[in-house]
């Protein structure tokens, strides 16, 4: 494939004039759209501006090369302009744009295309090229000048590998480099081209291994590695760091591989560089979270909740399972109060399911946790997180607890790395295994025991007793109220206080509270699911494949199985959820309904009394849910 493979003649402008960044993207985007290749303009456009508000896709030398990579791209592409006057871009180095370039990347394991755009990525660090653009004086001669360059200059893997063959008796240092950015097309690649040129204009060895879409390429070996004098990560992404233990290394953001790269050289020919050790440093082990603090949060938060989330699917389904075969398999009817409170263990074939189940559904909180904090401080984070998110479950706090156990253990561990760096090197080098460990799980701990379970244990007290005095004054009231605390926290305080006063209602006779209880733990998986059907546009790829299990988890009386999508989006998956349940809680009392069972979500529904009516209510509140979710949520782009 050659660049021109994806250049289309109605996707080029010689004379663009737009007049700001936003308006020059816009039409670089309509130019992609009249290609052909773009199957949704909106998504699209919508991806080119969240990558633009990660790092301004203007290099500088009056370049830019913005891109999106998303489904809505039918094929790889690009849409080129001129523009003679310039624009302001937010370059890296002040400049105003006069040549862009849009890529448009799909989401396929097809990555053929990729080796193109990092050949033209390289191209354009070469002046002569870039002013032959923009001086063509129509596309077919822009056109030649492409096909032309293609067919002269080898692409940047052939010369990073050629580079590292050369012979290194004269060179004045040997130094390594690694280049990584979020989306792996452009800025990966052009930092490998600007650090090589810098490197061969210093007289040093250099080899740049590139880690972009199409995977690592030019991967430096372990005796590379040792006889280095010095390494650069340009990296803002994820990038293997354990192997540079003890190396002189310097870090940086990927956009200085292309506009300081000279100054990164000199810096490591000086050996002005700290020496990595392994579990210590943390910026390019961790993926960068650009943006403001919020965004920074949601990250590391969904990368808990992406870990946990297989958890809770397959933990979830097994527990159903446990409830479908012993309400196939057993009378409710016929057996005594405290038998039916064995739902799910009568049989042994839905005791062994519900066990593993359980087991499952055990992990999910540590894990939840762990990740959360290991997106913050790394590695030696991941146990302090688990312990944490343990604590929490066995405790009274649940899956709130174990948010802030996450966030907590993540930055306990940046704390600890200052106050560690302080230590004599000798003492240092032991910290990850021995000081992290130990000092952190110990602070983790005290913290959870005396800071955050002691309140969420009075606010149980409290929940229950204003429950307690309010039974008999307004069943619809109680009916909002025990069923709307089932949705605010999904397993936490709020949940498991309702929960309780629903089962000792049973056993004070009082049935009609606990099928309130019930149907209001129910409505959130239910109207997530649904919402995922009714909205598609409004969730992502992997909550629209995950949000159909909801509905068995729901209709199963899993409420944990809403939490992934409360807990990514709280501000507005909480309150859809809290209304659909207050409502259904509120129509099943109005229509009298009783249960004695304290758990089995619809299995149980044949000891229900007024049992249609219960269903009625589910779909009324599932429904009210859905919809207020789909209305409040804001459509994503992928």
């Amino acid at each position: 494939m050659r660049i021109t493979d994806l250049l289309d003649k109605r996707s080029i402008s010689l004379n663009s004039c737009p007049h700001s960044k936003s308006e020059a993207l816009d039409e670089a985007v309509a130019l992609m759209v009249k290609s052909g290749k773009i199957r949704d303009e909106e998504a699209y456009r919508k991806q080119v501006y969240l990558r633009e508000e990660e790092s301004t896709t203007g290099i500088g030398e009056g370049i830019a090369i913005p891109h999106g990579k998303c489904d809505a791209v039918e094929k790889p592409g690009l849409a080129a302009m001129v523009i003679k006057d310039g624009v302001d871009f937010d370059s890296l180095d002040g400049e105003p744009v006069h040549l862009l370039f849009l890529i448009a990347a799909p989401n396929t394991k097809d990555n053929i295309h990729l080796d193109v755009l990092s050949k033209l990525s390289v191209l354009l660090m070469d002046e002569e090229f870039v002013e032959k653009l923009k001086n063509a004086k129509d596309v077919e001669e822009f056109l030649q000048v492409v096909d032309e360059a293609d067919d002269e200059k080898p692409d940047l893997n052939e010369q990073l590998a050629a580079q590292s063959e050369t012979a290194q008796d004269e060179k004045v240092c040997k130094i390594l480099a690694v280049t990584s950015c979020p989306t792996g097309i452009a800025h990966t690649y052009m930092a490998a081209e600007g650090l090589e040129k810098a490197g061969k204009a210093a007289n040093c060895f250099i080899k740049v291994e590139t880690r972009g879409s199409g995977g690592a390429k030019n991967v430096l070996t372990e005796k590379e590695i040792q006889e280095a004098d010095c390494i650069i990560v340009a990296a803002d992404a994820k990038v293997p760091m354990e192997r540079f233990h003890g190396k002189k290394l310097i870090e940086c953001q990927v956009s200085d591989g292309i506009s300081k790269a000279d100054a990164l050289v000199e810096r490591a020919i000086k050996g002005d560089a700290p020496v990595y050790q392994a579990g210590t440093a943390g910026k390019a082990e961790t993926v960068k979270t650009s943006g403001g603090t919020g965004h920074k949060i949601y990250m590391q938060l969904m990368n808990g909740v992406s870990h946990m989330l297989p958890f809770v699917v397959g933990g979830g389904i097994l527990i159903a399972l446990a409830f479908l075969i012993d309400g196939l398999s057993v009378d409710m009817n016929s057996l005594s109060a405290e038998a039916r409170a064995n739902f799910g263990t009568i049989t042994p074939v839905a005791a062994m399911l519900k066990e593993i189940g359980g087991i499952a559904f055990g992990l999910m909180l540590p894990v939840l946790a762990g990740f959360i904090a290991m997106s913050i401080g790394d590695r030696p984070a991941l146990a302090l997180g688990f312990v944490g998110g343990m604590m929490a479950a066995n405790g009274k706090s649940g899956f709130l607890g174990a948010l802030a156990a996450g966030f907590l253990a993540g930055y306990l561990i940046l704390l600890l790395r200052k106050v560690f760096d302080k230590l004599p090197q000798a003492i240092e080098k032991i910290a990850p295994v021995l000081l992290y460990p130990f000092v952190g799980i110990l602070l983790m701990g005290l913290i959870m025991n005396f800071i955050i379970e002691p309140p969420v244990g009075a606010l149980n007290t409290a929940l229950n007793t204003a429950l307690t005095n309010m039974n008999g004054s307004s069943k619809i009231l109680l009916g909002i109220i025990v069923a709307g605390m089932m949705a605010i926290d999904m397993g936490g305080p709020f949940n498991k206080a309702a929960y309780v006063f629903g089962t000792a209602s049973i056993a004070a006779g009082n049935y009609d509270i606990m099928a309130a209880v019930m149907i209001g733990g129910m409505v959130p998986p239910c109207a997530i699911a649904l919402s995922t059907l009714l909205f598609k546009n409004k969730f992502t790829k992997e909550e629209r494949e995950s949000g159909p299990v909801n509905f068995i988890m729901g209709l199963a009386f899993i409420t944990e199985g809403a939490i992934p999508f409360a807990a990514s989006d709280p501000v507005r998956v909480l309150p859809s959820c809290m209304i659909g349940s207050a409502l259904a809680g509120a129509l099943s009392m109005a229509f009298g309904c009783t249960l004695m069972a304290p758990h089995g979500g619809i299995f149980v529904f044949p000891v229900v009394d007024h049992a249609l009516f219960y269903l009625a209510a589910l779909a009324a509140g599932t429904a009210a849910g859905a919809l207020l979710l789909g209305i409040l949520k804001k459509k994503v782009t992928e």
